[in-house]
């Protein structure tokens, strides 16, 4: 018995030292993607576009549409005048832009004062604007008096900002 038990050890040594072939590696794992780019954070504050070139918007921001007057008065201040330069310069560049003058007074003085004065300082806007080159064909004013306030109130704040000539864009701007 003990030779069969040695014969079967044997057998089962020669059994183990079979060559089997050995198992295939495992395939290494995919390298992990590359983690995506952080967004910058959000502020709330979003980056305007550039105005359109040609638009009232432009027109707007790159050369005011507003200019101001003091008490009873259509002469143009400094800061008038450089308003005024600066619509001069944009209206030059597009000559087929017409544009609407209209002057307005506060509310202190009578309906026809108001009327007078506001024209006088449509009429100042519109001088001005031709003596810098712009076409008076292109010009039209108006008076409002004190019938259109941008403000209500009644002191002195609202009425510094009530006696105004606005220029605004009647045809030719793009869109």
């Amino acid at each position: 018995m003990k030779s069969a038990f040695i014969a079967f050890g044997a057998l089962l040594f020669i059994s183990a030292c079979a060559s089997t072939p050995a198992p295939e590696p495992a395939p290494a794992p995919a390298p992990a993607p590359a983690p995506a780019p952080t967004p910058p954070p959000v502020t709330g504050e979003v980056t305007p576009l550039p105005p359109v070139p040609g638009s009232v918007d432009e027109f707007q921001k790159m050369a005011g549409d507003r200019v101001y007057f003091e008490f009873n008065s259509a002469q143009l201040s400094h800061e008038a005048r450089a308003v005024l330069s600066r619509q001069a310069s944009w209206l030059n560049r597009y000559p087929n832009t017409r544009i609407l003058i209209d002057g307005n007074a506060d509310e202190r003085g009578t309906r026809e004062y108001n009327l007078a004065l506001g024209a006088r300082r449509a009429s100042a806007a519109r001088d001005y604007l031709v003596n810098l080159g712009v076409s008076p064909s292109r010009i039209s004013t108006i008076s409002y008096g004190k019938e259109r306030p941008i403000d209500g109130r009644s002191n002195e704040e609202a009425w510094a900002k009530n006696r105004n000539a606005h220029t605004g864009i009647v045809s030719g701007a793009t869109s």
